[in-house]
């Protein structure tokens, strides 16, 4: 299966060439790096893998628009070039790198999106957190899956990996939000379309090296965001393309 993993880069100097080796040690994936304007050396280290590595591509952004923009601009470039499945992880090593096969063999079997989670079956698989963050975030989850009426244990999860048909399925440049607030709306998207999606358990581990992308903003966006969509499906407002 034709894979694409899309990599949003913010300043991740001390990252991204671990990263780069882990997902190209695997032999199977393309890498989309979408860097929104580093200045720490990131972008000058992407551009040397880029020159190394025929599978290795760069979008680079003046200026920080934003991680759902982000992988938005990663998706469209890969459905322009006929990838199969596109998936998405952190450029921090927050996700294993070794998880990334099965998420691929699980949309390969036919799920249309595949999402680590980190709190499937009721339990808590995150190392690194502290108790407000790890309240901030369960809660977040329980939170947005009560009110869109879905059964996702982890909608925040950015770690994910989406078959062809789901994304072709979304209008995505209508895809507006940032941070968790864009995966609970991405997620909302396939599950309304009612397509298949099947949760993974995998291991989040925090960051440690380099600084957090985490804001306040981020928050703030996340709160409204399950009613937003709420009402845009009882009105029929949906970004989804109805033929696919």
């Amino acid at each position: 299966m034709k894979t694409l993993v899309v990599l949003p880069t913010f300043n991740e100097g001390e990252n991204i060439a671990g990263i780069l080796d882990r997902v190209l040690a695997h032999g199977l994936f393309d890498v989309m790096v979408v860097d929104d304007n580093s200045m720490d050396g990131t972008r000058e280290t992407v551009r040397g893998y880029v020159a190394r590595h025929e599978n290795v591509h760069v979008i680079e952004r003046e200026g920080k628009l934003g991680l759902g923009t982000a992988y938005v601009a990663g998706f469209l470039w890969g459905l322009k070039h006929g990838y199969d499945c596109l998936m998405e992880m952190d450029s921090d090593f927050s996700h294993n790198p070794d998880d990334m096969p099965n998420f691929v063999e699980t949309v390969a079997a036919g799920a249309d999106l595949a999402i680590g989670s980190r709190y499937l079956g009721g339990t808590i698989s995150v190392v690194g957190w502290d108790f407000k963050r790890l309240l901030l975030s369960r809660f977040g989850n329980v939170y947005a899956s009560t009110i869109l009426g879905t059964t996702l244990s982890d909608m925040t999860s950015g770690f994910r990996a989406y078959s062809r048909r789901a994304l072709e399925g979304i209008v995505l440049e209508s895809v507006g939000s940032e941070g968790y607030a864009f995966q609970i709306e991405m997620a909302y998207y396939v599950w309304s379309a009612g397509l298949r999606i099947v949760e993974l358990p995998i291991i989040f581990t925090e960051r440690t090296r380099g600084s957090s992308k985490m804001s306040k903003s981020i928050v703030h966006e996340a709160i409204p965001l399950p009613w937003k969509l709420r009402m845009r499906s009882i009105f029929g407002s949906l970004p989804l393309n109805k033929g696919n």
